[in-house]
């Protein structure tokens, strides 16, 4: 039994404790719609496991038109596999758009860091606004690790990797974390020049270390890189186990050369997804598992719009301070109705978005 004293210490705390609940409770009314949190975020962005962010700790440039970028990822990161990617959220001109990036780093870094490598995209708005803006200590919007661009847990005994370009970025993931543990590799990677090469250094080491045989093609010398070629210099060419990664037209060039050959199940492939979306006012969402398909005024809520239309969703506190409402969007535009901050997101992608304070600024699809 306890004491009339500790009985009274306990009710005090008790109270203390619903005092200060009260009172942060109307900080957050009389704030909204910036609350306490969005304050606390500001001075440690990275510790809100719901919110995903990271700092970057580093600049390092690789060429004349590519970048590496160390980050710290927050909260609520997970470790990756070489070979998969990341999308980074960045604010410019108050639309926050999302970029997949491959990780060049090696995993498992004690540091916890990781590091993605940005290549200048003729008109490319995110590129060339990291390549221009990117500092220590500036803090980026992050989703989770995807992607099956990885190697097997088998290692092959043969392994090929062709490259252009920035395509390089995720083979030099694999490379960094696992070259050790494979016994025949050959690299051909195709750039305008010489200097062109994304972690040219790295890559002439690692062939002087005996670790790969490196092939390098510059097409301003040697002109475009064709699937033909890769018979003359790798004669053993649909004996291995392939990874490719570059533009479009010669990842479509090396599926028919490998279809041809009867080899199509040892080519693994990455492609780049270029899309554009334009913000309006209003769209068509769709609630993928459902089926259900609604049209959301632009003044109005995904949330109450999807409600009022009889779809299911979960929601909490419906200001957009719990984080109840989220899910994920895989393709579409949304505008914070709090801000007008605009979210995107290309076919594949799994962004999150608030649903409660998020009005449709186009087409979207949701997993719901």
């Amino acid at each position: 039994m306890l004491s009339p004293v500790r009985h009274a210490r306990l009710g005090q705390v008790a109270v203390t404790r619903t005092l200060r609940n009260g009172a942060w409770r109307i900080v957050e009314l009389i704030t909204t719609p910036v609350v306490p949190t969005d304050y606390l975020d500001v001075i440690a962005p990275l510790r809100n496991p719901d919110v995903l962010r990271a700092r970057i700790e580093a600049v390092r440039p690789e060429t004349a038109n590519a970048v590496t970028l160390r980050l710290r990822p927050g909260r609520g990161w997970q470790p990756h596999q070489p070979g998969q990617y990341v999308r980074l959220g960045v604010d410019v001109d108050g639309i926050r758009l999302w970029r997949a990036y491959s990780i060049s780093s090696a995993a498992g870094h004690p540091s916890g860091h990781i590091s993605v490598t940005v290549n200048a995209v003729p008109g490319g708005v995110v590129s060339s606004y990291l390549m221009k803006h990117a500092r220590r200590g500036m803090i980026v919007n992050l989703d989770l690790p995807a992607g099956d661009f990885v190697l097997p847990r088998e290692r092959p005994a043969k392994s090929l990797f062709v490259t252009a370009g920035s395509g390089i970025t995720p083979v030099m993931g694999i490379l960094r974390s696992s070259v050790h543990e494979l016994s025949d590799v050959v690299v051909v990677h195709s750039a305008r020049t010489s200097e062109d090469v994304v972690f040219g250094a790295d890559l002439r080491a690692l062939a002087a270390q005996g670790r790969i045989r490196l092939i390098e093609r510059h097409t301003r010398a040697d002109g475009r890189l064709k699937p033909a070629d890769l018979d003359e210099l790798v004669p053993d060419l649909f004996e291995r186990e392939t990874w490719a990664c570059g533009p479009g037209d010669l990842l479509d060039g090396l599926a028919d050369h490998w279809a041809e050959a009867d080899a199509g199940e040892r080519l693994h492939v990455e492609r780049f997804r270029p899309t554009v979306l334009i913000a309006g006012d209003g769209g068509t969402v769709t609630f993928e598992r459902s089926g259900a398909t609604v049209e959301a005024p632009g003044g109005v809520s995904i949330l109450d719009a999807g409600e009022a239309a009889g779809q299911l969703m979960p929601s909490g506190c419906r200001m957009g301070i719990c984080f109840k409402c989220v899910l994920p969007m895989r393709e579409g535009i949304v505008r914070d109705m709090r801000d007008g901050q605009l979210t995107t997101a290309v076919e594949g992608d799994n962004v999150l978005v608030q649903t409660c304070v998020s009005a449709a600024a186009g087409p979207c699809r949701l997993d719901a």
